[in-house]
């Protein structure tokens, strides 16, 4: 934990009320896990590393524009939460409005292209949480389901969402050095030797699967 605790006020439970409204029918992909447990332990992960209220606000909301909102549901995040929240969901989304068709790898090298030009840390804060919640994710379920897992995504290879870790985290450690990109190493790494173990097993002709 860094820094001094922010004050959160009934700003931030609008933004609990807001994201409830958003994603409150929503599951995590594949899963039953209610939508609304991400947001939670990214807006906690941000907390965690000193974030304050705006960050937290925006990491409660951070997924509101890329699942559906658009451009609407960013204009409405400005008008009520102001132009810094606004900003760093805009910075959190690979995508606004007529994107959404794109294919995952055009989306993801875009995001990549536009993580440099964040200034904002607290933006940086909020994507880093988010990308280590889903870095522990994946690794959480692909020790249940192995490879299986990789049929809920756009992109169905494990080479691929290693490919987009593996560059989030080289962006990180230069940028953002800390606790929580030390958290994303050891996650990116403990998939990359389970996806490896499983890869072992095919080519030795075993069944690859959970791993233990």
């Amino acid at each position: 934990m860094t820094g001094t605790a922010p004050s959160l006020t009934d700003r931030f439970l609008d933004a609990v009320a807001l994201a409830e409204e958003v994603h409150g029918r929503d599951r995590r992909s594949g899963t039953e896990v209610p939508y609304l447990a991400h947001l939670l332990v990214v807006t906690g992960l941000v907390l965690e590393d000193g974030g304050d209220e705006d960050e937290a606000v925006a990491a409660m909301l951070h997924d509101s524009v890329e699942n559906g909102g658009g451009q609407q549901m960013l204009d409405r995040i400005a008008q009520r939460f102001g132009p810094r929240v606004e900003a760093i969901v805009e910075a959190c989304s690979d995508t606004v409005e007529g994107e959404q068709d794109e294919p995952w790898i055009e989306r993801k090298r875009r995001y990549l292209e536009h993580l440099p030009e964040i200034e904002d840390d607290g933006a940086l804060r909020v994507s880093l949480a988010d990308k280590l919640h889903n870095a522990r994710s994946l690794v959480r379920d692909y020790r249940e389901e192995g490879d299986a897992l990789w049929e809920r995504f756009a992109e169905k290879t494990a080479r691929q969402q290693l490919w987009y870790y593996e560059r989030l985290l080289a962006f990180f450690q230069e940028r953002r050095p800390g606790p929580l990109t030390e958290d994303l190493a050891r996650a990116v790494e403990e998939l990359t030797i389970l996806v490896a173990r499983n890869a072992t097993k095919r080519s030795a002709g075993e069944q690859p699967g959970r791993s233990g």
